[in-house]
């Protein structure tokens, strides 16, 4: 199985590449995001660690349980031939209704067959009121809007 666009990246595909995960993320199909990783990923996301696409299964289905009304916006940051660094945001709510917008980098490094490898996220989450919410869903395929620094 291969998850094109391949390595080497190019400033189109690195972007392809992030659009597509942020994409899928905002299905919160753990079980589909996950398919995007090796069989033997390793992440750190925030102060956790995982190995292997069944823990990456297991984290995303306690994060979107946690996470609720969850919607993601990903920007690419840099990139090498096998290495894409993005910037991200999401809003949420927790099980209390309190609404946050979580910020975080992203460094994904890839296997020759385009699935991800190891994934390091980095991420801070502060409480907003309801009516600053502006990520409310997935975007248009067309929406090259950049994130905000707010």
């Amino acid at each position: 199985m291969s998850r094109p666009p391949l390595p080497p990246f190019t400033l189109e595909t690195a972007r392809q590449k992030v659009r597509a995960a942020e994409n899928a993320w905002n299905t919160r199909d753990p079980i589909r995001v996950a398919q995007a990783y090796t069989e033997d990923t390793v992440w750190r996301n925030r102060d956790e660690f995982v190995t292997g696409r069944d823990a990456v299964v297991a984290f995303l289905t306690r994060k979107w349980a946690r996470e609720q009304d969850y919607a993601l916006r990903k920007e690419l940051w840099a990139f090498t031939d096998d290495r894409i660094a993005v910037r991200f945001q999401y809003e949420w709510q927790d099980a209390e209704g309190r609404t946050w917008r979580s910020y975080g980098n992203e460094n994904w490094e890839f296997a020759p067959d385009g699935l991800m490898a190891r994934r390091e996220a980095s991420i801070n989450d502060v409480p907003i009121a309801p009516e600053e919410r502006w990520i409310l869903g997935p975007r248009d395929d067309d929406d090259e809007t950049p994130l905000p620094l707010r």
